[in-house]
């Protein structure tokens, strides 16, 4: 039996040493602008282990391996990464228990357009996904938490047209899926054309329990809401891409990315309330919504040769985005009657231009500096409306054409130095400044902000231990107000109450700066085998959350949530991380390939009492396990994965404290290939089906407002076949 060596440490990988850049150079550029410091492409671990900023690669064999229908599915197995919401539904993604912000995700190395959900896009369409824990000068440092970024398909050493068609089932409910990826070539021009269709058919069921108790103990108010909705969705996905060589070596690459949706619900709710002094705003409430969704992104760069190793990468994209949205809501009292009529419409433009570069050039022994820009332009209209029975405004803005522009400039350098066969060093900085300015009725908002970040990792291979190194970063990050809580108009809470407030921005927002320290030690494991064990420390300044306050407004008095800095805030954790092929470990061992990953999260916001003060509704602890079994004597395998995240507490202020219950989701799949050509997949995702709990709890005015909710989930069940031709 050959020797197992116990956990050791892991920060993730996102820049290559220099003599592996240097070797890369000389190979042929033909892919768009990645999220990578490295120029060549090598195998996941491979890239892993040679990089000196962390970064982890995950290829299509994750992607494919349990017939996932949405990337979010894919990533919630994936280390250190969880999902918000409720199991099968999605939900913002995090790394670290992070979100809102403090991860920052990419789309082949750009920010995706603004509405864009992981929810929406098939990992058929994605090459392979990119998970960094710390920043890079490269790219923009927008993330304290790390970066994920998607791949889009690209064709790479494809011979093959590949077909795919799935179906999901989920309580009788059919979703199918058509997924087609054709390469080609004609003379210098490389080309794959991807596509895929989908409905996506789902009903969700919430009851609540609202409650009001005075200071005295006496129940003041007590409400319960029942919710049923049911809709659909229709989904197109086209990912083109082009590669031309021209023949004095130069390459000029595009890809566009067009994602169009249709959806349609209906949901009703019924509200009762045995205790109360006022009749509540209505006892039965029926709703349609319908919306249109377009996204279309452009990417593209042009790859020049200069003299020597030295070259010129310049990158260039577009997108335009338009979203569409209308909901039609009746109110009644218990007889019947219509109390209000409430019509809501949201129509919403987004273009937006970027340009950037880099020059690489190696200088002296082991060195190789790189230095850039990168220039952003966006512009956003929105029009809502929110008109109640009477023809009235809901709020001040409605009907008022709400215009942003967006600004972004960035500088950066880099220098990645081989110091010694040992050593490995990455120094760099980034300076970018953000301006956001808004013109609307009641004014004109401005917004700017500007952050200096200073980077530094480093890689020490342990002498006479090949397989084994250690990492080390440290580094400046910072999360930046989103367009939404910097000029949004309200957004109405049609039940409004402590616990379900009105929601609104603010446009002195500063942006969060982050000064964060990693460390990691690796042990490699075969050809695709880790054990790892990292830690981090992260200090946070001008913290933004909600606060939430009672207001008078056109409306009467409300409560509203709004955001603001608050101070500061402290995270740490540690990580771990098991991965390894049975075989590699154990002469004549079964074919079973085995991964692991827990970590454990500790933050504290000062300024708010202890001891449940955390950070963005952080997990304190997360846990994924799973396994693939390929049997020998027939071509079938075998795979499991179960993910765990224990219920949260967050003290959120002084006066409000949320919960959300605990997280288990079991994902089982079986693999029949047929031939080299033909496979067919059974999957079973959310076998435990929890249902999925939380409170609010808000005390204020002499009162305890609490509103506890109830969410079942559902076992999904999909069949795919996959072929090529």
């Amino acid at each position: 039996m050959k020797k197992l060596i116990p956990f050791a440490l892991v920060t993730l990988g996102a820049a290559s040493g220099a003599a592996a850049q240097q070797e890369a150079i000389k190979a042929a550029d033909n892919v768009v602008p990645q999220v990578t410091i490295s120029g060549g492409r090598q195998d996941d671990m491979t890239e892993r282990r040679n990089s000196t900023a962390a970064k982890q690669v995950f290829g299509r064999e994750e992607l494919d391996r349990n017939g996932d229908s949405n990337i979010g599915d894919v990533l919630k197995r994936l280390p250190g990464i969880t999902l918000g919401g409720r199991a099968g539904r999605g939900g913002e993604v995090r790394m670290r228990g992070l979100g809102s912000g403090y991860t920052q995700v990419l789309v082949n190395g750009e920010r995706p357009p603004a509405g864009f959900s992981m929810e929406s896009l098939s990992p058929d369409q994605v090459e392979r996904i990119e998970v960094m824990r710390g920043p890079v000068a490269e790219h923009s440092t927008r993330a304290i938490a790390g970066t994920i970024n998607i791949v889009l398909r690209d064709g790479y050493q494809m011979r093959d047209m590949q077909v795919k068609a799935s179906d999901r089932l989920e309580q009788g409910r059919h979703s199918p899926e058509l997924s087609v990826t054709a390469p080609g070539k004609s003379g210098a021009l490389n080309y794959t054309l991807s596509a895929s269709v989908n409905v996506n058919r789902q009903h969700d069921s919430t009851r609540t329990h609202n409650t009001e108790v005075e200071a005295d103990g006496d129940l003041a108010k007590e409400q319960f809401l029942e919710s049923e909705s049911a809709g659909s969705t229709k989904g197109l996905h086209l990912t083109p891409r082009f590669s031309y060589k021209f023949e004095n070596g130069d390459t000029l690459n595009f890809q566009i990315f067009l994602m169009h949706q249709k959806s349609h619900s209906a949901a009703q709710t019924n509200l009762s309330q045995p205790v109360g002094s006022q009749p509540p705003e209505y006892n039965l409430a029926q709703q349609t919504s319908d919306g249109d969704v377009t996204f279309l992104r452009g990417f593209g760069n042009w790859v020049h040769r200069l003299q020597g190793a030295s070259k010129l990468d310049v990158k260039f994209g577009f997108g335009l985005g338009k979203r569409d949205s209308d909901s039609l809501r009746y109110q009644y009292d218990t007889q019947g009657t219509l109390l209000d009529r409430f019509t809501d419409t949201d129509n919403t433009r987004d273009k937006s231009l970027n340009t950037g570069g880099k020059y690489t050039a190696p200088i002296g022994a082991g060195h190789l500096l790189a230095a850039g820009w990168d220039l952003e332009a966006s512009h956003r209209e929105q029009v809502r409306v929110s008109l109640d029975r009477s023809g009235n405004a809901q709020f001040a803005d409605s009907g008022d054409n709400l215009a942003a522009d967006t600004r972004r400039a960035a500088l950066f350098a880099q220098d990645e130095w081989d110091i010694t066969p040992q050593w490995s060093a990455y120094v760099g900085a980034r300076w970018e400044g953000i301006r956001t300015t808004s013109d609307r009725s009641s004014g004109t908002i401005s917004n700017t902000s500007k952050v200096f970040s200073p980077l530094l990792h480093a890689v020490w291979k342990i002498p006479g231990h090949e397989k084994d190194q250690v990492r080390a970063s440290l580094t400046k990050s910072y999360k930046s107000p989103n367009v939404q809580d910097l000029i949004a108009a309200p957004f109405l809470s049609r039940l409004n109450s402590a616990t379900s407030p009105d929601r609104t921005g603010n446009p002195n927002l500063k942006p969060e700066l982050a000064t964060g320290l990693d460390l990691a030690y690796e042990h490699y494991l075969g050809r695709t085998g880790i054990v790892s064990v990292s830690g981090f420390v992260r200090n946070i300044d001008n913290l933004i959350r909600r606060e939430l306050t009672l207001q008078q407004t056109e409306l009467g008095q409300r409560w509203v949530s709004s955001p603001a800095n608050i101070g500061h805030a402290r995270t740490s954790g540690i990580e771990l991380e098991a991965k390894f092929a049975l075989s590699e470990l154990m002469d004549n061992a079964p074919q079973i390939d085995f991964r692991s990953n827990y970590s454990h999260f500790w933050s504290k916001v000062d300024g708010i009492p202890g001891p449940d003060n955390r950070l963005d509704q952080q997990a304190k602890q997360t846990a994924n396990v799973g396994m693939d079994y390929r049997l020998k004597d027939i071509p079938l395998t075998l795979g499991t994965s179960y993910n765990w995240t224990p219920a949260i507490r967050t003290q959120v202020s002084d006066k409000q404290v949320v919960e959300a219950s605990r997280k288990r989701v079991l994902d089982m799949y079986a693999l029949w290939r047929f031939d080299s050509r033909t496979q067919i997949r059974i999957s079973a995702n959310n076998l435990l089906a929890d249902d999925a709990t939380g409170y609010n709890l808000v005390n204020a005015n002499g009162l305890a407002v609490q509103g506890a909710t109830l969410n079942p989930t559902y076992t999904q069940w999909s069949v795919r076949l996959e072929t090529k031709f």
